[in-house]
């Protein structure tokens, strides 16, 4: 514009005639021009000259208008539904996964981003803060459980298919297996010894070859146990299950109804709660487990993180051979998106809306000023040019028509 302004004197001083004639038209139509395009442009981004004339300072005056349809433009062109699926079906993401986790480099990327997340959780959870909280949290969910229902229900589900059976089975292999020791059955005949010495005192002094007898007495009382159970074993209908049947049954009932039972169990639970030395001993296996991870992760040659790198390349390479699990990853993903892009496209609009909303006027009109950059320049050098040669144009049809 400047330009043109002293090309415009220029061209008055030599009295606008022969060619400067024309060279002051081109001058004067194009400082029109790029004032008309200055007055436009500065317009777009605050009042020209300072002066609130209506309709300048466009931009900052529309921020929220602006905002809301570059979020609302971004949700529904960007961020659809359909258009995330239609991407995600050409992407086929089972088969990226496949591709990058049977790399064993890539597995052992993901094994360490792994371990690093693992290692920043234990320094978060040990935390005395943290675990502070979460040792609040553990005890009053504790506190709210019924112990005594959850046993009963325990019981329930042992006893379908006469499970409960199978486990009084495993209990007399144990116990037979038990008493077939020689240790056992010493241990049987210093009981019997000790019974008789306490209750019989007359009658202990009259036995002969005590340590004998009392050997042949524990042998012969370990074999009969073991007939015993060998019969319990061996007979599904034996009188001892039916009483075991009887014995649980009758426990589980009173577990859900019997109040100085259920009152006792709560008794423990409380006990168990706040003894001490319980808490001292889960915290020293946290201690162990963490110092032991923490070591472990520590490693150039962690097991661990070599556990999750073998573990990722067995995925990757499982994922590759089968196409019934490529598509059912696919269609699982596909579910997901469907199931939460609304909600998620619609964050992002509000996210991207309110971030724009907040930005001061100056700040909002100056990005927009710097992305566009040389361009504002451009448009008024073309205002210039364009105008210019108007000018011109109007001159030389002055000429033909006056």
């Amino acid at each position: 514009m400047i330009a043109a302004a002293i090309l415009f004197v220029i061209a008055r001083i030599n009295q606008g005639t022969g060619y400067w004639e024309w060279v002051s038209a081109f001058a004067e139509a194009a400082m029109i021009g790029a004032l008309a395009d200055w007055f436009a442009v500065v317009a777009l981004f605050r009042h020209p000259l300072g002066v609130p004339i209506p309709h300048t300072a466009i931009i900052p005056n529309k921020k929220n208008t602006i905002a809301d349809s570059l979020a609302e433009f971004i949700r529904d062109k960007f961020l659809a539904t359909d258009a995330l699926i239609s991407k995600m079906r050409g992407f086929n993401p089972a088969e990226r996964i496949a591709t990058f986790l049977s790399s064993e480099k890539n597995a052992d990327s993901v094994a360490s981003g792994v371990g690093r997340v693992l290692v920043d959780a234990l320094g978060f959870i040990d935390d005395s803060r943290v675990r502070k909280i979460i040792h609040a949290a553990i005890n009053n969910r504790i506190e709210k459980i019924d112990l005594a229902a959850v046993v009963a229900q325990l019981l329930d589900v042992l006893r379908k298919e006469n499970r409960h059976q199978k486990v009084l089975d495993d209990v007399l292999r144990r116990f037979a297996a038990w008493l077939e020791i020689p240790e056992s059955q010493t241990k049987i005949a210093r009981a019997i010894e000790k019974w008789i010495n306490n209750e019989y005192p007359m009658l202990s002094r009259m036995i002969p070859n005590k340590d004998v007898f009392m050997a042949g007495a524990g042998e012969k009382i370990a074999n009969r146990l073991n007939s015993f159970v060998q019969e319990v074993n061996a007979d599904p209908n034996h009188e001892l299950r039916g009483k075991f049947n009887e014995a649980l049954n009758e426990f589980t009932e009173k577990l859900r109804h019997d109040d100085a039972l259920r009152a006792r169990v709560e008794s423990i639970k409380q006990d168990i709660i706040a003894n001490p030395a319980l808490t001292e001993y889960i915290n020293s296996l946290w201690c162990d487990l963490k110092n032991w991870l923490q070591v472990d992760l520590g490693n150039q040659d962690s097991k661990i993180r070599e556990k999750i790198a073998s573990t990722a390349v067995g995925l990757g390479r499982s994922v590759a051979k089968s196409n019934d699990l490529k598509d059912s990853i696919n269609d699982h993903l596909e579910r997901m998106v469907r199931n939460y892009a609304d909600s998620l496209r619609m964050g992002f609009a509000r996210h991207i809306s309110g971030t724009i909303r907040q930005w001061n006027d100056e700040d909002f009109v100056s990005e927009i000023e710097l992305s566009i950059g040389s361009d504002l320049q451009f448009i008024r050098m073309n205002g210039t040019l364009v105008g210019g040669m108007i000018g011109l144009i109007i001159h030389a049809v002055s000429l033909m028509f006056g």
